[in-house]
């Protein structure tokens, strides 16, 4: 019964990987440069002229760009949330990235019109980069072509394993483990360097 059960979660876990994966396989033929390569791009450009970085998203999303945010800091950036206590202001050398899976929502624009009207550079993380509200704040679009609630009741969404946005913001957790790796290499960061980062209060 034990291997039986083993097998069966083995089985789902491989299709929902397979399911996440499917984004990333379809990235060679949407746009000309993929969402890997358009972060790196920023964030490095940023890294090395020692500015902040400044993450937002909501839900579920929002979680994983905070995940990101942490692992930024353990990369040496100056990495902030916005809503932080202790996040400072935005300014022209800054750079704000966003991820708006169904291409918008009303805090991400305002927050996003905040950081334009201050001179940030703006990277908009989206599944909806042709009809999404956030995407006329952004000076740089990383396309992930990921289901969303823009689109799980279309009829290719409904045989999906993962319900609402669970693909999209699957495929953002891979995608930040790919950034953060290639980081780690452009910024030739040590396993040593990165642990030491890390909170010790817990």
């Amino acid at each position: 019964m034990a291997v039986e059960q083993k097998n069966s979660m083995s089985a789902l876990a491989t299709k929902i990987c397979n399911q996440i994966n499917s984004v990333f396989s379809n990235q060679s033929t949407q746009l000309p440069t993929n969402a890997l390569s358009v972060i790196v791009q920023e964030i490095d450009a940023i890294a090395s002229k020692k500015c902040h970085v400044f993450i937002y998203g909501v839900g579920r999303e929002g979680l994983m760009l905070k995940a990101f945010c942490m692992r930024l800091a353990h990369l040496g950036l100056s990495a902030h949330c916005v809503g932080d206590m202790t996040t400072p202001p935005i300014s022209s050398s800054d750079l704000l990235i966003v991820s708006a899976g169904p291409g918008g929502f009303s805090t991400v624009d305002a927050i996003c019109g905040i950081a334009r009207s201050n001179g940030a550079r703006i990277l908009v993380i989206t599944a909806q980069p042709e009809t999404g509200s956030a995407v006329k704040y952004a000076t740089s679009v990383a396309f992930l072509p990921a289901q969303t609630m823009a689109n799980d009741d279309d009829q290719n969404s409904q045989s999906s394993l993962l319900p609402m946005g669970s693909v999209y913001e699957g495929a953002l957790f891979v995608l930040f483990e790919m950034v953060v790796f290639k980081l780690t290499q452009i910024l030739a960061q040590t396993p040593e360097a990165v642990r030491s980062r890390h909170t010790n209060l817990e």
